[in-house]
């Protein structure tokens, strides 16, 4: 593959989260400009990057408003009708829709639309650890715990799939930590929730 990634580790979609209605933003966080284009294009972009596989996008709360923002990349987007009921639906939409359409995927990385931190680089580092060890769970690791971005092999699709709507990845990873591997992410506390989340990014810029 043109992006250097291990030859040995089949394909590995994505899966970006970004269905919310942003309640305590006040507006859409998906659209909030960080470095001259929208957060979620910039994940999406970073996803691309990577060259791992299909990325797909999970839309919900003004996705009508939002969808323009992914004009021209070359995405899976689907909008998450249930989305009110919780992030695992989002999860499920979001691997359902790679299965459809690329079956033979051999993992998924889950990640959000609101962690501008996030690099190509860390993707990297993610996939070239479950590569090495063949590990089920590769975690982002921050503010003493383990979340997103986060990937799952294959095996944990069911479990995925099955997600009550309450509950996101982070369920997964608590029911098999003992098989779970960490990449230290600090700047994954990072994320835009907030106007004050907002205006922090802005200061490190």
């Amino acid at each position: 593959m043109s992006s250097g990634q291990p030859d040995n580790i089949g394909t590995i979609g994505i899966v970006i989260l970004a269905a919310g209605e942003s309640a305590r933003m006040g507006e859409p966080k998906q659209l909030l400009d960080y470095r001259g284009r929208p957060l979620l294009r910039h994940a999406a972009e970073c996803a691309l990057a990577l060259g791992s596989g299909p990325v797909a996008v999970v839309l919900g709360a003004f996705s009508e408003k939002i969808r323009p923002a992914l004009d021209g990349l070359p995405l899976l987007i689907v909008e998450n009708h249930d989305w009110r009921e919780g992030m695992g639906t989002s999860l499920r939409t979001g691997l359902a829709t790679l299965l459809a359409t690329h079956p033979d995927i051999t993992a998924v990385i889950f990640m959000l639309s609101d962690q501008p931190l996030v690099s190509k680089s860390l993707l990297g580092e993610i996939i070239a650890l479950h590569a090495a060890a063949g590990h089920c769970i590769v975690a982002s690791e921050y503010d003493g715990n383990l979340g997103v971005p986060a990937l799952f092999d294959r095996e944990l699709f069911p479990e995925l799939l099955a997600l009550d709507g309450a509950f996101g990845a982070r369920q997964i990873i608590r029911a098999h930590r003992e098989s779970a591997v960490c990449v230290p992410f600090q700047q994954g506390a990072m994320d835009v929730d907030t106007p004050a989340d907002y205006a922090r990014l802005r200061a490190l810029r």
